[in-house]
């Protein structure tokens, strides 16, 4: 770690620890915890019993025919795309978010079988049981990965692809980093704290530099680490790592028909496993400059917008630069 990224991540760590001894508990469905628009729920099959499928319709005051699906990354939920379903729906289009299945206030099941063309077939049922034919897909981080594969399954439904920050631009098997078995990451999600979380996303998401608004998604995580109930989230989240880690989409990105965004903010260096392998891999892995220009060039109708200096959660750390580019796309 370079020195003035350790002195930061010091005099972070200093002044969380009251943070983090204040805050309160909360159930792992997030009972309580308010969303930008109301939610509503979809009920989707499982071996074991229907499964609920929470999610967000927005509706424009002036519809323009077209409907936008929002996918949330992994250590998110659907509530961080309120900002953005605003100005898309002043725009005319109508927002579904959903949260996926183990996420949000999802049911968080142990027992299913987790995959993204799972998840993708998900969220297809859920636009058509909302009277959705055809979408513009957008997803984020994990969503990147979900939205990718739900416009390769998909084709017919899906008119438009963004993809912001997606994880999964390189394949980590691949590249050498070690299988991490799914008790393994059990045990990983068990220890999680507030602090740990923070440090996590200030190097991987932000490559050393923190802002206040980054805080409540890092809180949140946190809350439900000190629910009762946590160890069932933390076995879902270990199941869902094993799915990102065995199950790249990155080979079939050729594949893609639909007109593709992609946005990337260049600082952000996310990446599987990377704490499993030495510093000179460590170094090649998660260069999103590098791995955005690579994915623009792969996808066949594929455009990169790289943002210079910004982290992880473009919509987030730097909105205006994040939805006018989106918007030009979604009007051509």
């Amino acid at each position: 770690m370079r020195p003035m990224r350790s002195l930061l991540v010091a005099l972070l760590l200093f002044g969380i620890n009251g943070v983090a001894s204040a805050l309160e508990p909360i159930g792992i469905a997030l009972e309580g915890y308010p969303y930008p628009y109301e939610v509503q729920y979809h009920e989707i099959p499982a071996h074991s019993g229907p499964l609920s499928m929470a999610f967000m319709d927005v509706q424009p005051a002036t519809p323009n025919g077209e409907t936008v699906v929002l996918l949330h990354g992994k250590n998110f939920c659907g509530a961080y795309w309120g900002e953005t379903a605003a100005d898309l729906s002043k725009a005319g289009y109508r927002v579904v978010i959903p949260d996926q299945i183990g996420f949000g206030k999802s049911s968080k099941p142990i027992d299913y079988p987790f995959s993204f063309p799972a998840l993708a077939s998900n969220t297809q049922a859920l636009l058509k049981a909302q009277g959705v034919e055809k979408a513009i897909i957008l997803g984020h981080s994990m969503g990147g990965m979900v939205a990718s594969r739900f416009s390769l399954m998909f084709p017919e439904h899906t008119t438009k692809l963004v993809l912001v920050n997606p994880i999964g631009l390189e394949d980590w098997q691949a590249k050498g980093v070690p299988y991490r078995s799914v008790d393994e990451w059990y045990g990983r999600e068990l220890k999680k704290s507030f602090e740990g979380i923070k440090t996590y996303q200030l190097n991987s998401y932000y490559d050393g530099v923190w802002k206040d608004e980054y805080d409540p998604w890092v809180e949140l995580l946190a809350r439900m680490t000190l629910s009762p109930e946590y160890p069932q989230m933390a076995r879902v989240q270990a199941l869902t790592y094993d799915m990102i880690y065995t199950q790249p989409v990155i080979h079939e990105f050729p594949n893609i028909q639909a007109p593709t965004l992609l946005i990337i903010g260049g600082r952000d260096t996310t990446a599987l496993g990377k704490d499993m392998v030495d510093d000179a891999k460590r170094a090649t892995l998660g260069q999103y400059p590098q791995l955005g220009k690579a994915a623009a060039k792969a996808i066949p109708q594929g455009k990169l917008v790289l943002l210079d200096g910004v982290g992880h959660l473009p919509h987030i750390e730097t909105y205006d630069r994040f939805i006018q580019p989106l918007l030009d796309f979604l009007d051509k």
